[in-house]
């Protein structure tokens, strides 16, 4: 019985560093689109723009990734620089609402210190996703890592609802005051949530134990800085490609209309801002339900996770599907059930693959892979974030067709692409990938030329 509590209890610490990922998202894709778009009048394809610059920041997980692995703080690989990151990317949103109103007055010094915030939050986020998937892969064993995702993103999106529920009580109708004592909560939120999550989680490495960690992480991967490291990982192995691709086209496709939802609500159905920011309890409350029965289900059945992606994949394609339709034909009060029924599906597919991305890796090198996992996450998610603003001002911002129209267009895309993920990751082989990645890769220079020493002091 004390076991049970103690390993609840633990899983319930590893997951508060999610809280602090999904209150940040939570302020971006719920409430700064809307006021940007709708009611600052800022143009959807130069807020999506913003957006989408942390997510081609996502590179820089390889770089922390591979740095990480050889080069701990303090003798810790991960806890460190999920630390630093958290620190630097919740202190930026104290700027934004001041920068916000700015752009929708047309200043151009706006506009340059929006896109300085977004990059700087994009690198600070690529820090944290990395550490904390690497730290999450490491402490989980492939019997529990299912359902130990499971309570992690139940958690996250949690935490992204009950976000909802504080931005319409702190500001319930937009004005320039309300939103900046909405943005101050977030330093309190991600840098409270993320000490109390990862503190004593890793355990510290001795010198012997730093040095051998060094020179298998060096073993496992290519000579050179870590971009081009990972860059001949993936030329190397017909896996590794195939698994990149996957995330890529599967992401792009979840996250095309993530930024447009609450928009498509407000053109299409004339929903109020109160009406759309509901709209994401729905998709994640059925994420929510959808993790936890396949976190129980996978757990005690063992079922194989390449077929619940497969299973979430076809599932959500479904739902974009109907989600077009009603675009054209309404009603629109079938928009909230139909998120809800997608997000159970997402809900099956985000665990499986997120088991899939940490069985994906080899001991050694976790860092790197996850980061290069992320890498694909990340550059699918910010290309998402960009079309879905140029979609929405090449086609209705332009007047070339009516918002229903486009809607529709932009659904049957994601619906699609859900359908090719599919069927890339059904040829891949997580067996064929182990057998190839775990053999030490031939080092033609000096194990100290892995990482540039520019590259590690920079850090």
């Amino acid at each position: 019985m004390f076991k049970a509590i103690r390993a609840t209890l633990w899983t319930l610490r590893i997951t508060l560093p999610k809280v602090a990922v999904g209150w940040m998202f939570a302020l971006l894709t719920i409430d700064f689109n809307r006021v940007a778009i709708f009611e600052l009048g800022i143009a959807a394809v130069v807020v999506t723009a913003l957006l989408s610059i942390h997510y081609f920041m996502s590179p820089f997980q390889v770089v922390v990734g591979r740095i990480a692995d050889i080069k701990p703080l303090f003798g810790y690989r991960r806890t460190p620089y999920l630390l630093l990151g958290s620190i630097v990317a919740s202190l930026l949103f104290l700027a934004l609402p001041t920068v916000t109103i700015a752009m929708g007055e047309g200043s151009p010094v706006a506009m340059l210190s929006a896109i300085l915030l977004f990059t700087l939050f994009g690198l600070s986020l690529a820090m944290m996703a990395d550490t904390y998937h690497a730290l999450l892969a490491e402490v989980t064993t492939p019997e529990n890592r299912g359902l130990v995702i499971s309570v992690v993103w139940i958690v996250m999106i949690m935490s992204t609802i009950l976000a909802t529920v504080v931005m319409n009580a702190v500001r319930p109708e937009f004005t320039p005051e309300a939103m900046q004592n909405l943005y101050n909560l977030t330093p309190l939120v991600v840098i409270g949530s993320t000490l109390l999550g990862v503190i004593g989680i890793e355990k510290r490495m001795n010198r012997e134990q730093l040095e051998a960690a060094r020179i298998k992480a060096r073993s496992l991967a290519p000579p050179g800085n870590p971009l081009t490291s990972a860059y001949e990982l993936l030329k190397r192995n017909p896996q590794t490609r195939g698994f990149f691709a996957f995330i890529f086209v599967a992401m792009f496709s979840i996250f095309l209309q993530e930024n447009i939802i609450e928009v498509f609500g407000a053109e299409v159905f004339a929903m109020t801002i109160k009406e759309t920011s509901s709209m994401q309890r729905f998709w994640g409350g059925g994420i929510l339900i959808g993790m936890v029965l396949t976190g129980v289900f996978s757990f005690v059945f063992k079922i194989s996770r390449k077929k619940l992606v497969i299973a979430g994949l076809i599932g959500a394609s479904a739902g974009f599907f109907a989600l077009a339709l009603t675009s054209l034909f309404g009603p629109g009060d079938l928009v909230k059930p139909l998120l809800f029924g997608m997000g159970l599906f997402i809900g099956v597919f985000n665990v499986g693959a997120l088991a899939l991305m940490m069985e994906m890796t080899v001991a050694g090198a976790t860092g790197l892979y996850m980061g290069l996992w992320g890498t694909a996450q990340g550059l699918a998610m910010g290309t998402s974030s960009f079309s879905s603003g140029a979609l929405h001002t090449a086609l209705i911002g332009s007047g070339l067709f009516a918002p229903e129209i486009a809607y529709f267009g932009i659904f049957m895309l994601e619906a699609f692409g859900l359908l090719v993920a599919g069927v890339i990751i059904y040829k891949v082989s997580v067996r064929k990938f182990a057998a190839s990645a775990s053999k030490p890769v031939p080092q033609d220079r000096p194990a100290d030329a892995a990482i540039p020493t520019g590259t590690a002091a920079s850090t």
